[in-house]
């Protein structure tokens, strides 16, 4: 009973071990850049908004500048049921009454206080232990009325006229978590209820942020056959919008904040479920995530090759393929296997490539493919090039259903395991690409899983 006691604390803390040490060029590269987190008031009355608030404090102790954005559409509800109000719904946006603008005021004050109490918690025996937060609020939001739309007045409901980036940076500069509500004050002193997914993503957008993230209620984006969309580029979110525009408004509105975000400058945006815990931790420490990401950086330059780009990929391969880098490929073969690979091209010339090659797998082989022929413009060696392509092709790899990537080399292995990928052996390739192994150049095999 003890050895096997300590053998799974021993997996344990290898597991651990191994978690920290891949997250480590994660937390280097988050660090001092700014994101802007919203989450629904749903997110506030759920048991796991506890651990969203520990994770939150973690990213501002890595040295990430932080800015929330809580919604309160179910506290608002819940104060105008004690008043016995109602306020009508049209388009998805509530029309706020003079009457009914206490009851909004009181449950976005009253959330606030919670976040910063919740923010200032420093208990022995808890995640926040020695924790210092100072967490700064006002009226850093600038709003005008929404007015008339489809012959309805939307009276005290508004939207974001401005945002005051500067003073938002200074307070971040100085090590502040910032945290705006769903409302905003207008030039003559007025109060105004919005909509927090648009004050979050103009937020994001006036700040420059590198992440704008969404806690929803959905993990993700889902395709019409449930498979969750891992990365999606904006121009795809018109028609995911349509799709769930009755059946699930709130998240309508994350895609439309996330398309809106992306095409003016945030470099990601992520959807989340605000359920799960550690949702935010493992969507930015590890490879793969957990929710799904929108981007506009997505591989508009990396393509498919064809026929035409031959005598460009003769060019790039040739020097490499005569210092042995890399193997030779007759023109022959190249106009054979074009499909397989992938080029970036930019006036005429072919900057990068690489290939894509399916491996045939027996019973009980995962299956496999094999990414091949990296090769970058000397020009252009220390640009992000071969990361770009490289994951062009492991997206297309997902695509087509293959689990596990193979690359044998014999110059680049150390670029392949910044990379991600892990040595192997022989004996680790599948039995079709074992028989074509060519002990010889005596390659060495990376492996990574996807």
């Amino acid at each position: 009973m003890q050895d096997r006691i300590l053998t799974s604390e021993s997996h344990q803390t290898t597991d651990y071990l191994h978690w920290f040490r891949h997250s480590a060029p994660y937390i280097n590269a988050h660090r001092g850049k700014t994101f802007v987190i919203m989450f629904e008031g749903e997110a506030i009355l759920d048991p796991n908004f506890q651990h969203i608030i520990h994770d939150i404090a973690l990213l501002h102790s890595l040295g990430i500048r932080l800015v929330l954005v809580h919604g309160a559409r179910p506290q608002i509800n819940r104060n105008l049921q004690a008043q016995q109000l109602t306020t009508p719904f049209h388009a998805n946006r509530r029309v706020t009454t003079r009457e009914a603008l206490p009851c909004v005021l009181g449950a976005v004050g009253s959330i606030r206080m919670q976040i910063e109490a919740l923010l200032s918690m420093g208990l022995a025996n808890s995640p926040m232990y020695g924790a210092r937060i100072e967490v700064v609020s006002g009226n850093l939001v600038t709003a005008k009325p929404y007015g008339i739309h489809d012959g309805v007045d939307f009276q005290l409901t508004g939207e974001v006229r401005a945002v005051d980036a500067a003073s938002m940076h200074r307070l971040l500069e100085q090590h502040n978590i910032v945290i705006l509500g769903p409302t905003g004050y207008s030039t003559t002193g007025e109060v105004f209820n919005l909509l927090a997914e648009e004050v979050a993503t103009r937020t994001a957008i006036a700040l420059k942020a590198e992440k704008l993230i969404f806690l929803g209620q959905q993990q993700g984006v889902f395709n019409a056959q449930g498979k969750l969309l891992r990365e999606i580029n904006p121009q795809q979110l018109d028609e995911l919008m349509l799709s769930i525009k009755e059946t699930n408004p709130i998240q309508a509105l994350h895609l439309k904040g996330a398309k809106e975000a992306a095409l003016n400058g945030v470099q990601r945006v992520h959807l989340l479920p605000f359920a799960h815990d550690g949702a935010l931790i493992q969507e930015l420490f590890t490879r793969d995530g957990i929710g799904s990401m929108v981007t506009d950086a997505h591989y508009e330059d990396v393509r498919i090759a064809n026929i035409h780009d031959v005598g460009g990929l003769m060019n790039l391969l040739r020097p490499l393929e005569e210092q042995g880098i890399l193997v030779y490929r007759s023109r022959e073969r190249l106009e054979n296997e074009i499909n397989q690979f992938a080029v970036i091209e930019r006036d005429g010339t072919i900057l990068a490539c690489a290939a894509l090659y399916p491996i045939p797998v027996g019973n009980n082989e995962v299956t496999s493919a094999e990414i091949a022929c990296v090769a970058v413009h000397p020009s252009y060696r220390k640009s992000n090039r071969g990361s770009q392509i490289l994951q062009f092709l492991e997206a297309q790899a997902r695509s087509q259903g293959i689990q596990q990537l193979f690359v044998l080399t014999t110059r680049t292995a150390h670029w392949f395991l910044e990379h991600g990928f892990s040595a192997a052996t022989v004996d680790d390739l599948p039995n079709a690409r074992q028989a074509l192994y060519n002990y010889q150049r005596n390659s060495l095999v990376f492996k990574k899983f996807i």
